[in-house]
């Protein structure tokens, strides 16, 4: 059996409300045991997504059995039906980052995860839903008849603090570095950003900004006909959040129409399937690695020339659904090629969609 990596602030948690016997609680939890799964995106390296609608979809329901006194009192909770979802619903919009989220994490999503990765039970789902009321299973609220809900609390506040500290000092290296008078100095400040361990949302933001102001300096002569060409530039837009399941475009391009997605060096394997659900069009990948973007490149022929077993239209499909390959040499290059004015507007762009991801207006 794999042996499971508890998160430290995890079992700091579980030591404070169980002493020595937290790990037997840890063991025989699958709640817990989730929750530690899904605890990867305090990690600065992190590719792992917040996926806060299910922490929050747990929190809610937790919240109001705390306030309404079910802890530890089993029988009068299996009388209960279930916690209405608009009251849910506003609760978890008021959590941090919490506000855009829907009705996913209380739906199918979790319960999926969770049966696929933690209890292989799907007849015991983790959240009960009751006609437009939910709950969280008994089963996965005792160990040992021991009510774990006040520690499970604990830790989902803990992970937020988490996430909170992350993004406060990210937003504070951009303060600072708004208010650098040298372009030398905010060109080298915004490379140490771009690392093989930077964290998957950070990169997305920023290479975002840097290929968004790269193309923006860039112009074409576009028309019907040859007499009704007109000048130009090239525009990228972000077409959603970072991490989301969107299906595997990130930034499109107007008006050459060109795909990209962010990515990491990991299993090829995905980078096909993020063409498989764009029916081959051509991708550029923006890839998290100091890798050549020339071997990266032939590695994915390679691949897809494996993967055609020889079929030479399978092949051909898979070598023209790769457009190009950029990495963090690239954008580093790029970078540096920008003056003062592009890089004024670069700083602003990484600080807007930085915002719009954490979910920061400007009046806070």
């Amino acid at each position: 059996m794999v042996k499971i990596k508890i998160e430290e602030y995890i079992a700091e948690i579980l030591k404070q409300h169980y002493n020595d016997e937290w790990e037997i609680i840890f063991k025989q939890s699958d709640l817990l045991k989730y929750l530690n799964l899904k605890s990867g995106a305090i990690h600065g390296n992190s590719k792992t997504r917040r996926s806060l609608a299910n922490w929050y979809a747990i929190y809610s329901i937790l919240t109001f059995y705390v306030d309404d006194g079910f802890v530890g009192r089993k029988k009068r909770y299996l009388e209960f039906d279930g916690y209405q979802f608009t009251k849910l619903f506003i609760f978890q919009r008021t959590q941090y980052g919490g506000s855009k989220l829907q009705n996913h994490g209380f739906n199918s999503r979790t319960n999926n995860e969770f049966s696929n990765k933690i209890s292989r039970d799907i007849l015991r789902p983790l959240i009960v839903s009751n006609g437009g009321k939910y709950m969280i299973h008994p089963d996965y609220l005792y160990v040992n008849e021991i009510d774990i809900v006040p520690a499970v609390i604990d830790i989902i506040k803990e992970y937020q603090s988490i996430l909170y500290t992350k993004d406060s000092e990210f937003a504070g290296l951009l303060e600072e570095l708004k208010d650098y008078s040298v372009t030398r100095d905010k060109k080298d400040t915004l490379q140490s950003f771009l690392t093989d361990d930077s964290e998957a949302r950070i990169f997305e933001i920023i290479s975002y900004a840097i290929l968004e102001t790269h193309y923006k300096n860039q112009k074409i002569y576009f028309g019907l006909t040859k007499t009704d060409l007109k000048e130009e530039y090239l525009q990228l837009y972000k077409t959603g959040r970072t991490n989301a399941n969107d299906g595997g475009i990130d930034f499109v391009m107007r008006p050459l129409g060109r795909f990209f997605q962010v990515t990491e060096v990991d299993s090829y394997g995905k980078y096909f399937l993020d063409m498989e659900k764009v029916n081959h069009f051509p991708i550029t990948f923006v890839i998290k690695t100091h890798e050549s973007s020339e071997k990266i490149f032939q590695d994915l022929l390679d691949y897809g020339t494996a993967k055609s077993g020889g079929l030479r239209v399978l092949e051909k499909l898979y070598h023209d659904s790769i457009e190009e390959v950029i990495t963090i040499n690239e954008l580093t290059e790029w970078l540096d090629e920008l003056n003062d004015a592009d890089i004024h507007f670069l700083i602003e762009e990484i600080d807007r969609y930085f915002k719009m991801e954490m979910n920061i207006s400007e009046e806070e």
